[in-house]
């Protein structure tokens, strides 16, 4: 790998070539798909059909899935399968990821547990399908010029959702719940989903600090620094925070062994993350407070209902206990969030929480779930789960620390992993969200061979 220009030799004429530069024409399926797998269902048109007593909702997310997949099937039969047959480890672990999935789903009859069926089948089908762009990005993105369209796509989006982020904090424009400036917002893609793509844009620029490479461009590169740093903070996500501190180092430490790492520029990039720490942190500093309170470090002020990181504390307990109690087998596919599951350890978790309020203990009116994926991966899928979900996140981390002397695209990739790694940490696993979509493409970017 060089920090020479990008070369030139496929590309399209025009304004097309102007954003894609050489990548090869289906690559752009996957950079087109980017606006709709990264908004909110709730901005996007559904189309409900009825599967037995229940429905599946197509949205344009699943329409852009299936163009995604689409493009990678028929490169894939002009120039071969091969990038497939390498990625086979990754690729395969997460095949068995998706199948575990599928298999708890008979767990709770197994255990003579009453259980939506149904619905859960319908959820683990949407987690297969947005699976299905890791392969697809393993097809589409084979070379780095392949990458350029999908990280400008990153980048433009990103300073969209990071634009109406902002216009919602000064309270111009509403979100989900009307408008309530001056807090974490959402932007139209979600909370941690805001905090995921934000993330994204800010490794791209990154990338071009520390390796004085430009993959989307020099002034794409810093667009996608100033917006993605923005964005984080704006989305007010600490697990995001604590993603971007990982790929950060995975960017220095991949700028190192390039022997390209310049000590100003990595000044410069732990300034920046050093900036969106504090200004996360600054967003979050009354619960950030509370939490102190909640472990003892300060005296507690006043009784403030249910407060994140002390009910993340609380649920984390609930599924670890459900996790230790079911510990080979598990409970099924989002079963930590029936009653059957959670209700006998809420009288020890009221004793161990004796300050929180009533709604910060799961119910049915209140079925909060685990929120943090690898305990609630445990919880719901047993040991097995949770090793082959280990096993796929070590050798996705691997394939992009492999792939650094080859391609930046896989340590771009590598740098989106690890931030969606960090805000896994703060949702459970739930199916067909844009946090997931990076993830899977993610995977397949880590791959990329030059």
């Amino acid at each position: 790998m060089t920090a020479e220009p990008l070369p030139r030799g496929r590309a399209s004429d025009g304004l097309l070539h102007g954003f894609a530069g050489d990548a090869a024409t289906e690559a752009l399926a996957l950079a087109a798909a980017v606006p709709f797998l990264f908004l909110h269902a709730t901005y996007q048109p559904t189309l409900s059909i009825g599967a037995g007593t229940t429905s599946v909702d197509v949205t344009l997310a699943d329409a852009a899935i299936a163009l995604v997949v689409g493009a990678a099937v028929v490169r894939g039969r002009r120039e071969g399968w091969a990038p497939l047959r390498a990625s086979r480890v990754v690729v395969g672990l997460a095949v068995a990821f998706v199948a575990l999935g599928a298999l708890s789903l008979a767990t709770p009859s197994i255990l003579g547990e009453d259980y939506a069926l149904g619905v859960h089948a319908i959820s683990v089908a949407k987690f297969a399908w947005y699976a299905c762009l890791l392969p697809a990005t393993v097809l589409l993105i084979r070379t780095t010029r392949d990458a350029v369209p999908v990280l400008r796509a990153v980048v433009a989006w990103s300073v969209a959702a990071t634009a109406w982020g902002l216009l919602q904090f000064l309270g111009v424009v509403a979100e989900f719940e009307g408008k309530r400036p001056g807090q974490r917002e959402p932007s139209f893609v979600g909370i941690h989903d805001l905090a995921a793509l934000s993330g994204a844009a800010l490794v791209v620029g990154a990338l071009g600090i520390a390796l004085a490479w430009q993959p989307a461009g020099r002034r794409w590169s810093l667009v996608g620094l100033v917006t993605g740093a923005l964005g984080v903070v704006l989305s007010g996500a600490m697990t995001a925070v604590l993603g971007l501190w990982l790929a950060v180092a995975a960017v220095l430490l991949g700028a190192r062994m390039l022997r390209v790492l310049n000590g100003r520029r990595a000044l410069a990039l732990v300034a920046v993350a050093l900036a969106v720490t504090a200004g996360t942190a600054t967003m979050r500093a009354d619960t950030i407070e509370r939490f102190a309170e909640f472990v003892g470090l300060r005296e507690k002020t006043a009784d403030t209902g249910v407060e994140s990181y002390a009910h993340r504390t609380l649920l984390a307990y609930i599924g670890g206990r459900i996790w230790l109690d079911r510990p080979i087998t598990g409970v099924g596919w989002q079963a930590s969030s029936e009653e059957w599951a959670y209700a006998p350890f809420l009288d020890d978790a009221r004793v161990r929480f004796p300050g929180e309020p009533d709604q910060a203990f799961p119910s049915p009116e209140h079925p909060w779930g685990i929120q943090l994926l690898y305990l609630q991966v445990a919880a719901d899928l047993g040991l097995a789960g949770i090793v082959v979900l280990l096993a796929l996140a070590a050798a996705g981390i691997a394939a992009g620390i492999r792939g650094v002397r080859s391609s930046p695209a896989a340590l771009c990739g590598l740098g989106w992993l690890l931030v969606a790694a960090g805000v896994w940490t703060g949702i459970g696993l739930v199916s067909g969200l844009p946090l997931g979509a990076l993830t899977w493409i993610s995977f397949g970017l880590v791959l990329t061979r030059d």
